[in-house]
């Protein structure tokens, strides 16, 4: 069957050379956005209840740019100045840029990764004598906790956003050829929003070992899986199929 409308199960990008437009355009296929999960803010109360003083830390390890957003906003709830010699590390070049909507780059003292977590281990070794603080959501990688361990720093894990599922009630009644999931929460939003969801002729994309363990869980049919040698992005996966499903188009 040929595929004329896809929903990506995330915000519309905001960069107008997206893959996403571009394949659009190419296949002439209809690409909508919507995000079946959402992240919420923690209170700063609490944080407090998970026993966090700000004051007692050295340095903070932001993973994403919800870290980032997440710690800044708990940070001016609880009244705390952000001390000028308070040690940054970055998960990646992107969070590092980040950072500068709330500090400036040049007078802090950041450390970036290369891309993976793993990779700041060196960095966070060198700084072993400090006192890591790691603003994270409800559902944090496995691999962070357990490369801290590793280490054996002096590092504490808070909550301080959440990953929520989206009402999706409005789509009740719309039918897309493809639904592309990026997490297992994703799937879960799905099934929670339309519990007698049925597959049928729907194609369903997913990203990632996990996004597709809890798909086949739910029953699903995997159709169109990323990454792979050949198509390392759900872009690249997406084409490919198109390229198949819509031959003599």
């Amino acid at each position: 069957m040929k595929v004329k409308t896809i929903l990506v199960s995330q915000p519309e990008p905001k960069v107008e050379n997206s893959p996403y437009f571009e394949l659009q355009q190419k296949h002439k296929v209809k690409i909508d956005f919507r995000p079946f999960i959402h992240v919420e803010g923690v209170s700063a109360k609490d944080v407090r209840a998970q026993k966090i003083d700000l004051n007692n830390y050295t340095a903070i390890i932001l993973t994403s740019k919800n870290s980032v957003d997440h710690f800044f906003r708990v940070a001016e709830e609880m009244r705390y100045k952000v001390p000028e010699d308070l040690k940054y590390f970055c998960q990646s070049e992107a969070i590092a840029f980040y950072l500068q909507k709330y500090v400036v780059y040049r007078k802090r003292k950041i450390y970036v990764g290369q891309k993976d977590f793993v990779d700041l281990s060196p960095l966070i070794k060198k700084y072993k004598e400090e006192k890591f603080l790691l603003p994270a959501s409800d559902q944090l990688n496995f691999d962070v906790p357990q490369t801290l361990n590793n280490l054996k720093v002096d590092w504490t894990q808070a909550t301080f956003y959440k990953t929520v599922m989206s009402d999706l009630s409005d789509l009740a009644d719309v039918y897309y050829d493809v639904l592309a999931f990026f997490s297992p929460t994703g799937i879960k939003s799905l099934f929670k929003n339309f519990p007698d969801f049925q597959q049928n002729n729907t194609r369903i994309a997913v990203f990632g070992s996990t996004t597709q363990k809890e798909a086949l869980e739910h029953g699903l049919r995997i159709d169109i899986l990323a990454p792979t040698p050949e198509t390392p992005s759900m872009t690249m996966a997406l084409e490919r199929y198109i390229n198949d499903a819509n031959k003599g188009k």
